[in-house]
């Protein structure tokens, strides 16, 4: 068997950082995974690891689910992609539509980024206007309008990546999450918003949840400047629940992204939204969207049976309940270990902050000991519990996770609290 380090010094020769995408790398180097199945992962050493990462969220029914590998055998069978519209794409659309509040139409795309990407174009589109909100420490893929940190006031953001044109950037504006008075001054001050776009549950800075009634202001106050509000859920899209977020918490936004778990581990993304402001786009009308693999068959029967499954049997419910409990465990480890510390948690994603003791913006998230949060990292990957390697990303758990996952997820934090703690 080749080792992960060895692949890892043969890898970064070939592409940058040795990895596809930056989140996956940690040092010394990054575990190359061969097998996953359930709730477990196997790296090409053998070693198993309690996969608490689930590959940043598309996996809600677990690695290789039988049921969502069936639907992938039955249609490969058939064809990979074809160029043309097919009827496992209209189901999937059919079921974005039937289930998100938003969806009155539905297109679907490559990716979360895609996704983002063109629904801020819509939105521009639609209103001829050009500037966009997003919130601190929210992402929204990897394209250049959301790739902005604050900027100072009126005077727009500031590029967080090099090759974002300082121009791009000065069209994107950022309001703190769970503070309704900045997203009112910006939108009171600029008459130029085409959207404000937002996760509705932050999960890049964490797992951060909105305050009382902050969606429903959110809401209200776009309604009242006539800017459209995107909800991103590319992460939260039936995850939290059959109808995501906005369902959970009775917002409806005028679009909605996904991504994630409408592929069924397969690349997928979808913009949906209100009739008047959808048929803006092309071929019905001007606003550009296109992909050669959007609504790729294989993609939309994965996805589709998927979210089919986690419709049945008050799976949802279970799931949350599960996380929530375990959420709970969590912080109490944490206290008796004396160390200072926070979890927040939502559906069944999960965040360990550690150095605060609350986290409810992106500013306060961003607090958070991540040196700390390294040591746990690295004292639970030897206890073979493979978390996502930042501080700032989220625990998944699947309906793989069972109360024997959970029970040994619970036995390592305990003794890796004693690890972080010294």
């Amino acid at each position: 068997m080749t080792g992960s380090k060895e692949l890892y010094l043969e890898s970064r020769e070939l592409t940058p950082g040795g990895v596809s995408s930056p989140v996956r790398a940690f040092r010394p180097y990054p575990l190359f995974i061969s097998k996953g199945e359930g709730c477990m992962m196997t790296d090409t050493e053998g070693n198993e690891y309690l996969d608490m990462c689930m590959s940043y969220g598309p996996l809600i029914a677990g690695h290789a689910n039988p049921v969502v590998l069936d639907a992938v055998r039955e249609q490969i069978a058939k064809g990979t992609v074809y160029g043309a519209p097919s009827e496992p794409e209209l189901a999937l659309i059919k079921r974005i539509h039937a289930n998100v509040p938003s969806a009155e139409m539905v297109r679907l795309a490559c990716s979360g980024t895609e996704a983002t990407m063109h629904a801020i174009r819509l939105a521009r589109g639609y209103t001829g206007k050009k500037g966009i909100v997003k919130m601190n420490g929210g992402f929204h893929g990897a394209h250049d309008s959301v790739l902005v940190n604050a900027g100072s006031g009126s005077a727009g953001g500031v590029p967080s990546s090099a090759g974002v044109l300082e121009a791009t950037a000065s069209y994107t504006y950022t309001a703190e999450y769970n503070d309704i008075e900045s997203m009112s001054a910006l939108l009171d001050s600029n008459n130029d918003i085409a959207c404000v776009i937002m996760e509705p549950v932050l999960g890049n800075v964490g797992v951060v949840t909105p305050k009382g009634n902050y969606l429903q202001e959110v809401r209200k106050l776009t309604a009242e400047h006539d800017v459209v509000l995107i909800f991103d859920e590319v992460i939260t899209g039936f995850r939290l629940s059959a109808g995501g977020a906005q369902a959970l918490y009775g917002v409806t936004p005028d679009l909605t992204t996904m991504g994630k778990i409408i592929g069924g581990g397969f690349p997928a993304g979808a913009f949906a939204g209100k009739k008047e402001i959808m048929e803006n786009v092309a071929p019905q009308g001007p606003v550009y969207a296109a992909g050669t693999f959007a609504g790729n068959p294989v993609s939309a029967a994965a996805g589709l049976a998927q979210i089919e499954l986690m419709l049945k049997d008050d799976n949802y419910r279970t799931l949350n309940v599960r996380t929530s409990k375990l959420a709970k465990a969590v912080e109490d480890l944490i206290s008796d270990a004396g160390l200072e510390g926070c979890v927040n948690y939502a559906g069944s994603m999960m965040s360990v902050f550690f150095g605060i003791t609350s986290a409810t913006t992106g500013k306060e998230a961003m607090k958070a000991d991540r040196a700390m949060f390294d040591r746990l990292f690295r004292s639970m990957l030897k206890k073979g519990i493979y978390l996502p390697p930042s501080a700032m990303e989220v625990d998944f758990l699947s309906l793989a996770h069972d109360d024997d996952a959970v029970k040994r997820f619970e036995e390592a934090f305990a003794g890796s609290v004693r690890d972080v703690k010294g």
